[in-house]
């Protein structure tokens, strides 16, 4: 089959790297996949088997998703969004998807509708009918009015052959931050989590012993590696690790380094490797989007989740709340953040139980596949 999926990372860098697993899946079964990626360029996610086409790239102003920023940091105009959508709708005309993923839209991404409607419209008027598919993380963003709510079901109803829900129901239903109507249930697949293969451990034993910090790949974080440096002067017998991403990563490590100057703390950009020295960390400390949380769950390593809540965001929270049953996982919310209490939360998930690495639970990429494919053939 002809996959195409398309996504659009604003802030950080996980729907890109989930929809890039998800498209090796389909690349590991023989399948033709084309990502089409509209977000700023994440040279640190593996590309590997998959060809990647990049609109005009756009990111957020900060949490505001409502005012988007082009390459250059200036607010995107008419012309800018009319370009992306004239190069996604050709690239759907040219490479004909039999299988087309949508990541998040409908339930999200409302400020770039008229580049995903537009592309549904192309894709409904190939000369051979394609399966459409949405695929969501285990939990969203709940809607701010109900009206958005039903606008995503119409949506759904008018173009979709369903939905991709890449949690297991028994953990967190969609119903848990999104209202499920009847007509929306019955499109619902749940997959299972979407997270690559534990990795081996690191060859080179980098990160061994150390207290790694992360907040994703965007510029985000900054608050969580200011109390991390001052965490780390109250626990001088740590090792620490600060992983800056975000396109402005060289100048924030500046502004940090001048903080962290005479601490033991190494700080760098976001590493490629960062899900193979995980296993071997003391400890990490990081917020608590969909993919951390998994690289989390398979380390079995003690965690510190500070769930990313800006702009109102409560996605994870709700997924932090979900997980802060389990030994060794300790949550702290931004508001309390401070060094001292993050220093406190670290020692507590240091001395607490040793959790196992979940094996479990983790091919929903394969899943989709599956699902995908009885789809299309059903179809056929």
């Amino acid at each position: 089959m002809k996959v195409m999926i398309v996504v659009t990372h604003l802030l950080g860098t996980g729907h890109l790297s989930r929809a890039l697993i998800l498209g090796r899946a389909f690349a590991e079964q023989n399948h033709e996949v084309l990502v089409i990626s509209g977000g700023m360029p994440a040279p640190q996610l593996d590309t590997s088997g998959l060809t990647l086409l990049s609109l005009q790239p756009l990111r957020s102003d900060g949490t505001v998703f409502t005012r988007l920023l082009d390459q250059n940091g200036a607010v995107a105009d008419t012309t800018y969004f009319d370009a992306r959508k004239t190069g996604l709708t050709q690239a759907i005309r040219s490479f004909g998807p039999q299988i087309l993923i949508t990541e998040l839209y409908p339930f999200g991404r409302r400020s770039l509708a008229a580049e995903f409607r537009a592309a549904l419209k192309a894709t409904r008027e190939l000369p051979q009918p394609s399966i459409i598919l949405s695929s969501i993380r285990d939990i969203l963003a709940p809607p701010s009015k109900p009206a958005k709510a039903t606008q995503a079901d119409e949506i759904i109803a008018e173009y979709y052959d369903g939905v991709l829900v890449h949690s297991d129901p028994e953990v967190t239903p969609l119903s848990a931050s999104w209202p499920v109507t009847t007509q929306l249930a019955s499109r619902l697949h749940y997959t299972g989590f979407v997270a690559p293969s534990a990795p081996p451990h690191h060859p080179d034993g980098i990160g061994q012993g150390e207290i790694v910090v992360s907040a994703g790949g965007g510029s985000v974080g900054q608050p969580i590696f200011q109390a991390a440096i001052e965490a780390a002067r109250k626990m001088p017998n740590k090792r620490w690790r600060l992983l800056v991403g975000g396109q402005d990563a060289k100048a924030r490590i500046a502004e940090l380094s001048q903080l962290a100057e005479g601490a033991s703390i190494i700080l760098e950009p976001v590493r490629p490797d960062f899900r193979q020295m995980l296993p071997l960390v003391e400890a990490s400390v990081s917020m608590c989007g969909y993919n951390t949380a998994m690289d989390v769950l398979q380390s079995g390593t003690p965690a510190v989740l500070i769930p990313f809540d800006d702009g109102q965001e409560v996605e994870q929270g709700l997924r932090a709340r979900a997980l802060s049953h389990l030994d060794g996982i300790e949550v702290l919310n931004s508001s309390d953040l401070s060094g001292p209490t993050l220093a406190n939360t670290l020692g507590r998930a240091l001395s607490g139980a040793v959790r196992s690495p979940m094996t479990e639970g983790f091919n929903g990429a394969h899943r989709s596949v599956e699902i995908a494919t009885e789809l299309f053939e059903a179809r056929r």
